[in-house]
This record gives C-alpha cells, structure tokens and sequence, in this order.
C-alpha cells in the first residue's frame, strides 16, 4: 500500500521544505521509490533539484488539466529513485482557478489514483496556507508531518491546523492520521528553544518524534547546490538527524 505523507504547517519557516526534501533523500538512500510534489508556489523543493529552466509542466497543470497522464508531470531528479513533480509560480492562482468546483479538494486525489504502484511513497511539500492547495494535500494523504519550530510563537496557529485536519477527517478523508510532529531548528544552547521544546512536548505527548533538527548552516546551503543533505554534507548533524528521522518515520507508519 503506498503511503502518502503531508508536510504541512500554515507558519512559514518552520523547515517544511527542508524537512521535505531531505526525507524524501533518505527514504531514497532506504531503496523506496519516491515522488516528491511540490505544492508551494515558492518552489523550495523544486530548484533544491532542478533547474527552474527546465521546468515546463508543473504541479499547477497537473490539477488544472486532467486530460494528460499524470507522468508527463513527473521529472527524475540526480537521487536515484527519487521523482518530483515540480511547481512554479503559476501554482499561486491554483485556488481561484478551482474555486467553486465540486471536485475542488479532490483533484490532487483523484490525479494520485493513476499512479498506481509505480511509488512506494509520495512526499507533498505544502504552502503557508491553510487554503485550498493544502487541504488538498490532507484529502490526498494518509499521513502527515507537522514541523514546529522551538521558537517563542511555536504553538501559534497549531490548533487552527489542527482543527483543519479533523475537519479533513471528519468527511473527505477518515483515514488521515497525523503521523507526527517535528520539532525544527532546535538550537540546544538557548534555554528558551528547551523550554519550548518541552512545551510542545506538554501537547503533543507521544505524537512528538524523538528526532530533533537542530539549527544547521550545512541544511541552509545544501539546497543551493541542487544537493541534500546526504550527498552535501555526510557527516553532519543534519544527514545524522533526518538519516534517524527516516527510521523513526518508517517504524510508525
């Protein structure tokens, strides 16, 4: 059964992307097959692998057309094994487009079905947003990662999110589970990121993964060289922290 993961958090700069693409990387280096889709009209993800002039289809034709199969959207990346569906700025006008269709949430579902078992695992890089684009990825998904960052305002919004995914639950998509929360940018140092760890520790419980990414200038600069973390920086605490973050994910799903 393939397992379709949401990353997402309406905050911005709490390591969605960071958190996508290297998770992503790692289940590769794991031997699964891997489809990452980048549904952020920044793109993070996307030029973290391709160059943007290479970019023709993207995430936004693949939801607004649903003539052409779901491949032609697909392109390799250098990581053997994984696959992106990219996204560009146009992505950006996806909500006003759709807006008012009855299938509206259900477009990214629906295009996914054809996929049949050509992935193991599809990664969805989200927006922060918690409009149209984002919901769906929580129709389409059966599992997703909250990240949060050990910042003062890390709890901000939570129960918005939150709320969201019940209501994602509650009718168009029960089988959704939130498969963890991630504390990012830990910076172990400041008393302030452990007193917030341990709050969000206080209200998540079990739900908190045991990984935590710690604040990495290699992680920063590893996307500007269309590399992850692995191939980037092998030894560092990044490659380390999301190697340990792959397994933790694997053992839970």
């Amino acid at each position: 059964m393939r397992t379709i993961i949401a990353i997402a958090n309406q905050k911005g700069g709490v390591g969605k992307t960071t958190t996508t693409i290297n998770l992503a990387a790692a289940f590769a280096r794991c031997g699964r097959r891997v489809l990452l889709i980048d549904l952020d009209p920044q793109g993070n993800s996307s030029i973290s692998f391709l160059d943007p002039r290479e970019i023709q289809a993207s995430a936004y034709d693949m939801m607004v057309d649903g003539e052409r199969d779901i491949f032609s959207y697909i392109y390799k990346t250098a990581i053997e094994g994984l696959d992106i569906v990219p996204a560009r700025i146009s992505l950006a006008k996806l909500e006003s487009k759709l807006v008012g269709d009855f299938d509206a949430p259900f477009r990214l579902k629906d295009r996914l079905a054809s996929l049949g078992d050509k992935y193991d695992t599809v990664l969805i890089d989200t927006p922060p947003t918690l409009g149209l684009i984002t919901i769906n990825a929580l129709v389409a998904s059966s599992h997703v990662i909250i990240p949060i960052q050990s910042s003062f305002y890390a709890l901000e919004g939570t129960d918005d999110l939150l709320e969201t995914i019940e209501k994602v639950k509650a009718r168009p998509n029960a089988d959704l589970q939130i498969l963890g929360v991630l504390v990012t940018l830990f910076d172990k140092r400041t008393t302030l990121a452990r007193e917030v760890f341990e709050q969000i520790k206080g209200v998540f419980g079990e739900r908190l993964f045991e990984t935590v990414i710690t604040k990495s200038v290699r992680l920063e600069e590893a996307p500007a060289y269309r590399e992850s973390i692995f191939s980037f920086a092998p030894q560092s605490s990044g490659a380390l922290e999301y190697g340990r973050l792959c397994e933790e994910v694997l053992s839970r799903i």
